[in-house]
């Protein structure tokens, strides 16, 4: 497979190398906040979640794609939140969880088994469930009979393809258990922020001013190495480094400010930060990725300054991004809709189809044998 970066700009290749509509479905995330707010009002989520108070703690279960909705409902809560958030990836609920938790499980599929597993565990507990997902699936069943609030979110294809549809009933859950402050207006701001990322980052949108297909070639040919500024600009960076994974089958690594600087920043003086100037190819080195969040810690932005001072003083190119917007939700939205947009052009710059994941598919067989 070889770097193209033409591809990007040839419309008939960007269509035939995307058979399943990968750039469609990243394209339809402002349909998807509507939907799943939608979706989520008309489940009666708040009204359901809020005749139980509020919880002593929310644990949010999910994999793959549908884990990320945990993690943004822990971002844009924030420190401020009254409760503890915590995301799960795993088959097994921690051993404090009771009766008086919360537990949301996020499967696209609705199927997978680490939530299922952990929903029923949930159940047995007797702890408040909340179930998001595909309808009529096992996770619904398991809601359903346990007369637990579910929000059938209308999903098709990849799971990392529907994000929104998933994350989006979770922020308007912990709207109405008054942990973030969400209403009708800031989903409809959201949505138009996608719309307008749709926009810039459109396949007919040249690569000189297309800020996806520029990611794109930024990431080419490198090992990015992804960090954040914060915890939300964190969970951007994380999203990033899973859909290169996805969508472009290309290795990527991620990490959050400070704790970046204790260890991956000694990478800026190794082997794959080495330039040989005379070579008659480049070979892949280290880029540093940096996503910054108008909410930094003084001490954070003072690392980050001089993080990427050292990265360049090495020759280790460096990208930097900055969140839009003014609402935690907002920002997150931006920085993900960028990485998304940005993995599925890297994809078809290589010409490798970004829907795919054969590798996910061969592993769940033999595990089920």
């Amino acid at each position: 497979m070889t770097w193209e970066p033409e591809r990007l700009d040839d419309q008939r290749h960007l269509s035939e190398a995307d058979p399943a509509g990968m750039l469609p479905a990243v394209a339809a995330s402002a349909a998807h906040v509507r939907t799943g707010y939608r979706t989520a009002v008309e489940a009666e989520v708040v009204g359901r979640l809020t005749g139980h108070g509020r919880p002593r703690a929310i644990v949010v279960a999910g994999v793959g794609g549908s884990a990320v909705a945990g993690d943004i409902l822990a971002a844009v809560a924030g420190n401020g939140a009254p409760l503890p958030i915590l995301p799960l990836r795993s088959y097994q609920l921690p051993g404090w969880v009771g009766a008086a938790d919360l537990v949301v499980a996020v499967s696209g599929s609705g199927a997978a088994e680490e939530t299922l597993s952990v929903a029923t565990q949930a159940v047995r507990r007797g702890a408040t469930l909340l179930g998001v997902g595909a309808p009529g699936s096992p996770l619904e069943a398991i809601a359903t009979q346990a007369s637990a609030p579910y929000v059938p979110v209308p999903v098709t294809g990849q799971s990392r393809a529907n994000l929104w549809l998933l994350a989006t009933p979770l922020i308007v859950a912990a709207a109405g258990l008054r942990l973030v402050q969400a209403d009708a207006e800031l989903f409809e701001r959201v949505a138009k922020t996608l719309e307008d990322m749709a926009h810039r980052c459109r396949p007919s949108s040249e690569s000189f001013i297309n800020p996806g297909k520029s990611l794109a070639m930024d990431l080419a040919e490198s090992v990015p190495m992804i960090w954040g500024s914060s915890a939300l600009a964190s969970v951007a960076a994380y999203r990033l480094a899973c859909q290169l994974n996805a969508n472009a089958k290309y290795p990527a690594i991620h990490g959050e400010l400070p704790e970046a600087d204790h260890n991956q920043i000694v990478a800026f003086d190794g082997p794959l930060a080495e330039r040989d100037i005379f070579a008659e190819t480049a070979g892949r080195t280290l880029r540093l990725v940096v996503l910054r969040d108008v909410d930094e810690h003084p001490q954070v932005a003072k690392r980050r300054e001089a993080s990427v001072r050292l990265a360049t003083e090495r020759d280790v190119p460096v990208t930097e991004l900055a969140a839009e917007g003014v609402h935690p939700l907002e920002r997150v939205a931006t920085l993900i809709a960028l990485g998304d947009y940005a993995s599925t052009y890297l994809a078809l710059g290589y010409g490798i189809d970004p829907t795919p994941v054969s590798a996910i598919t061969e592993l769940k067989a033999r595990i089920s044998q």
